[in-house]
């Protein structure tokens, strides 16, 4: 039990190495001037190992930016007041972790599409602490959980994406209303199956 807990603290210490080293090079550097190799050395760690924890050297980069925001979520989640409707908790912990990044990874993220994309897709990194929430507050079953886990992450992807309005000429605008206005108005539609 002792080697399986050191093995994940292991783990969770490798991939914070990979994306810390991944976004200050990205920085440094700019997003396509820095290799997978690069970060791997940075982080003391080999390329083989790098691609047990990222796909692509975007979605390092990104864990740079969104690295405990899993764990912020849940425990956001879990500290809101047990009486409050579970979409209102929901929706109070996701815009809490995804108000405005720094200057600097806006920056960084609008000035790539495929690093835009893998930040979208970060919110499927909330989808354990979600399902844990709610089949804790709701009752559900593991996969009842789990499925409106997904869907809360689907939203929470949806309403960001709105946030970040793509024009098709490639020119990235962030709307005037909040991100979390969007993320409200997106996850807002799951109320009934959040009750």
């Amino acid at each position: 039990m002792i080697a399986v807990g050191l093995r994940e603290r292991k783990k969770t210490e490798t991939r914070a190495a990979l994306s810390e080293a991944a976004l200050r090079l990205a920085l440094e550097k700019g997003v396509d001037n820095v290799r997978v190799d690069e970060i791997a050395e940075a982080a003391g760690v080999s390329p083989r190992t790098y691609n047990n924890y990222f796909p692509s050297r975007e979605h390092a980069i990104v864990a740079g930016i969104t690295a405990s925001r899993a764990e912020a979520v849940a425990s956001a989640l879990r500290s809101r007041p047990a009486a409050e409707p579970l979409v209102e908790s929901i929706i109070a912990a996701f815009a809490e972790q995804y108000r405005e990044p720094p200057s600097e990874a806006v920056t960084l993220i609008n000035s790539t599409p495929a690093l835009r994309e893998a930040y979208l897709d970060s919110t499927a990194s909330m989808e354990p602490p979600i399902a844990e929430v709610i089949a804790e507050r709701l009752g559900k079953s593991e996969l009842g959980a789990e499925v409106l886990a997904a869907a809360v992450s689907a939203a929470a992807r949806i309403g960001m994406q709105r946030w970040v309005d793509l024009r098709p000429s490639g020119l990235v605008v962030m709307t005037a209303t909040s991100v979390e206005d969007h993320l409200r108005e997106a996850i807002s539609h799951l109320a009934p199956a959040l009750t």
